[in-house]
């Protein structure tokens, strides 16, 4: 069962999509256990393919074959593609009168990143116009594709060229609000939210701090207007995940190995440190800090592939990790390559390893990363966090299937459509987060490429 506690839904007639920067399948998993069936993904970066050959085989629609056969290229070239053609084919195999469901992307972040220039348009990352020719070719059923949220905050910098993609997407049979630009760009803002808007991530039962900015657009064929309209999940019902809860399993298996040991694995001896001493420290911290209501980590830092070791964020972050009891200085070993003495019994506490830090992020415990722990780590903070991906991804599937709306959004808060004014609604920017929240990373140097399906 998916993290979100739901069962993936089952429909008569399958919804499909494709993906775009799938990276190690963040989204895909989140699109998944929402009850899509991929029939292609899309990424560059040769370790999360294989992260995706590794995991993807026992899918609907998918075969281990099938997973193997997935190859880096350029999504600029997809249009062009043998398996371009090939998916044209499947889906109209599939039924005459159908077209794809859901075109769903990550698209690169540094373009609009917080942290970098905020080129934009001008970045030679920026992958918006690749993606709106893919969906100008394929005219699926909806469209989802995320970002990080400097691209919405502060309105000012990126409105025109926002308001620019809504515009090809209207102008491609979307249901998208007529923008005025006499407005303000907050006035602006507030109604591109209407299918533009920031969701974070622990609103969605994921223990991080870690807001997104999402883009959802329907055909206009297929949305009316307080029949099948899209309404977007502001939180899932329940208490919110605290890291202390969330690691409390894993950890106890790491240090249980140590329960009787010292730090260097020794029978410890009167007076020395042990690993049940770590364990019951680093709980009693993670506790503490969610009763002070800091149980929710700061956001994991992916990084580039130009820097050195993993780490799990700038000094401030650094600082919020040891008030939870672990230290994040680095990333810890495998359980099975445990040095106890690096990995868990450290003055602040144990370092994560990349399973738990993909716990942080939502990943399902069996979801297999491939390269060596750096490559591994970094897959995992350039990641979306499958729950907020399955949590919009339901919403959209309740207007493409409404006779199933019920059964997919009833583990969540919905918004209701055209209830906010400026007045009333906050800013973007305003943080419904601790004051130890990190700057969002930018995501990995991507030039977007496509993975062959093999189709």
């Amino acid at each position: 069962m998916p993290p979100s506690g739901q069962k993936r839904p089952q429909f008569t007639s399958p919804l499909t999509s494709i993906e775009i920067c799938a990276g190690a399948g963040g989204q895909a998993v989140g699109l998944h256990n929402a009850g899509f069936d991929h029939l292609a993904l899309v990424e560059w970066d040769q370790h999360a393919v294989s992260t995706l050959r590794a995991n993807v085989g026992r899918w609907p629609r998918w075969t281990p074959q099938k997973a193997q056969a997935l190859t880096p290229m350029d999504v600029k070239d997809f249009l062009k593609s043998d398996a371009c053609k090939a998916l044209k084919n499947e889906i109209e195999s599939e039924s005459k009168s159908e077209t794809l469901d859901l075109f769903a992307g990550g698209v690169p972040c540094p373009p609009f990143s917080l942290a970098g220039k905020r080129l934009g348009a001008d970045d030679e990352r920026d992958l918006f116009p690749a993606a709106l020719d893919i969906i100008k070719e394929l005219t699926p059923k909806a469209v989802m594709i995320e970002n990080v949220r400097g691209i919405l905050e502060p309105p000012e910098v990126f409105i025109e060229y926002r308001a620019k993609i809504l515009d090809e997407l209207r102008d491609t049979g979307y249901t998208i609000p007529e923008i005025d630009s006499n407005l303000s760009a907050a006035a602006q803002d507030l109604e591109m939210r209407k299918v533009w808007r920031r969701l974070d991530a622990r609103q969605f039962g994921v223990p991080q701090l870690r807001p997104r900015a999402i883009l959802v657009a329907i055909r206009e064929d297929l949305s009316e207007p307080g029949v099948s309209e899209f309404c977007w999940p502001l939180r899932i019902k329940g208490d919110e995940a605290t890291v202390a809860e969330s690691l409390r399993t894993t950890m106890r298996e790491r240090c249980r190995r140590y329960w009787e040991k010292n730090q260097w694995g020794e029978p410890a001896q009167p007076g020395d440190r042990t690993g049940e001493d770590v364990y019951n420290e680093w709980l009693d911290a993670a506790r503490k800090s969610a009763a002070a209501g800091r149980g929710v980590a700061p956001t994991l830092v992916g990084g580039s592939r130009k820097h050195g070791g993993a780490d799990l964020g700038p000094t401030r972050a650094k600082r919020a990790w040891a008030a939870m009891g672990v230290d994040a200085m680095g990333v810890a070993n495998d359980p099975d390559a445990c040095d106890p003495e690096r990995d868990l019994f450290r003055e602040n506490g144990p370092m994560l390893t990349v399973e738990q830090a993909a716990i942080i992020q939502g990943f399902p415990r069996n979801w297999n990363f491939q390269g060596k722990k750096t490559a591994q780590y970094r897959q995992v903070g350039n990641a979306f966090p499958p729950p907020v991906a399955e949590a919009v991804g339901r919403a959209i599937a309740a207007v493409l299937r409404p006779e199933h709306r019920d059964e997919l959004l009833s583990a969540y808060e919905v918004d209701t459509p055209g209830a906010a004014t400026l007045n009333d609604m906050p800013h973007q920017l305003e943080l419904s987060v601790s004051a130890e929240e990190s700057v969002a990373p930018a995501r990995e140097h991507r030039r977007g490429n496509l993975v062959s399906t093999g189709i």
